[in-house]
């Protein structure tokens, strides 16, 4: 996965986020027709090529900049595709986009086996003929299409199988949408130094899989737990049926009770419905009944007893296919006899990335700072030794 930080700092500038790529007479009116419905229901920005705009073999300009506008292409592969000089054309420059531009690229295989376009045999060499038989003079320009069909016919895609169109659009769809969350822009100071551990983090919570899975992260207090896990949180719930932060547990639960936390994890992924119960065991039976179903995101903000766990998330089977939880606790083995699928421990902020955060908290600036502060500011970004929580307090004793 690339740069989170600077696939943020892009995706902002895109007009659109897929560019949905198909043989006009093999799909419009079908399965590209209903994915493309189905992605515009979903809020996916999507481009689909006008008709009056294929005409001949080559590409209309208008593609080739709606290409570079999207963050994404997605590519329907079909039997017949390979005898379009117009759609190679069109996968050449998506390709290209992608090696030079970072342009993410997913391939749907509709009705053609992925290996037949690596190999380029049975109806794909046939197709590769009649273009070799035209082009006699231009022999680059079909070598260009071979390497891009290999290239693409190499990343992992979607496959249809014998599966329900339905069911395989809407996993489709679910997936992009889960990719695009990642890429929204971070706010402000929450940004600094936190590229890395997004990206890290997001390896370990795999979203779009069709699994339940429970991360921790681990650290000491001031780290930045809480802050990545609310980045994370507010980048992906809008792609779960439900979401629930449960900030403060520690606190929260010595001063109120654990029952009040399931009240409040209930309450906030089935907002329209009130739930009376007086104890824990009767607040497990209904989590895992109202929920078991659904595909949730939940974060347990600072954890400090295995008890928090056993009552407001209990098994993995309690929720939905493909939900997360996120844990943060400061104890690196409290979390030991529960079944954790992956740990994440943050680490200090760099030297550059520290006197940053100190100068955004200190001065709102995040620039070097004339001589009058600069060596002060590197002199407290020392004694806070790269913790985030000290930089701000630190930082927060210079605000006028």
């Amino acid at each position: 996965m690339s740069s989170l930080l600077s696939t943020s700092s892009s995706i902002s500038r895109k007009k659109y986020d897929v560019f949905l790529s198909f043989r006009g007479e093999d799909n419009r009116k079908n399965f590209a027709d209903h994915l493309y419905d189905a992605l515009k229901r979903s809020g996916i920005i999507t481009f689909r090529d006008d008709p009056k705009l294929e005409v001949g073999e080559e590409i209309a300009p208008e593609l080739f900049k709606a290409i570079q506008q999207s963050w994404c292409s997605v590519i329907i592969f079909s039997e017949t595709d390979a005898f379009s000089g117009w759609c190679l054309e069109e996968l050449a420059e998506i390709v290209q986009q992608k090696n030079v531009n970072g342009h993410k690229v997913f391939p749907i295989f509709y009705d053609v086996d992925p290996s037949d376009l690596r190999k380029q045999k049975e109806k794909v060499g046939e197709a590769f003929a009649e273009h070799e038989e035209r082009y006699k003079e231009d022999k680059d320009k079909i070598q260009k299409w071979r390497n891009a069909l290999t290239e693409v016919a190499n990343i992992k895609g979607w496959h249809l199988h014998n599966r329900h169109e339905s069911a395989f659009i809407g996993d489709i769809v679910k997936n992009i949408s889960a990719k695009l969350c990642q890429t929204y822009p971070i706010i402000h100071d929450e940004s600094v130094g936190i590229s890395l551990h997004l990206e890290e983090l997001y390896s370990k919570i795999n979203i779009g899989e069709d699994d339940v899975r429970i991360i921790e992260i681990c650290g000491m207090g001031g780290i930045g737990k809480t802050t990545l896990a609310r980045v994370v949180y507010t980048q992906m719930s809008p792609y779960f049926e439900g979401k629930s932060f449960l900030a403060d547990i520690r606190e929260v639960s010595n001063k109120c009770g654990l029952v009040s936390l399931q009240k409040q994890l209930l309450s906030q992924i089935l907002p329209d419905e009130c739930f009376n119960f007086f104890n824990v065991h009767e607040g497990n039976a209904i989590i895992s009944h109202r929920l078991f179903s659904k595909e949730v995101v939940v974060v347990l903000d600072d954890v400090d007893h295995v008890q928090h766990l056993k009552y407001l998330v209990g098994r993995q089977d309690w929720f939905g296919l493909g939900s997360r939880i996120i844990v943060t606790t400061r104890d690196e083995h409290l979390l030991r006899s529960y079944r954790i699928d992956d740990v994440y421990k943050p680490t200090t902020l760099n030297p550059n990335d520290a006197l940053r955060l100190f100068n955004l908290k200190a001065f709102d600036s995040d620039t070097m700072l004339k001589d009058d502060f600069s060596e002060l500011s590197e002199h407290i970004v020392n004694y806070a030794g790269g913790l985030p929580l000290a930089l701000e307090v630190l930082g927060s004793f210079f605000v006028r």
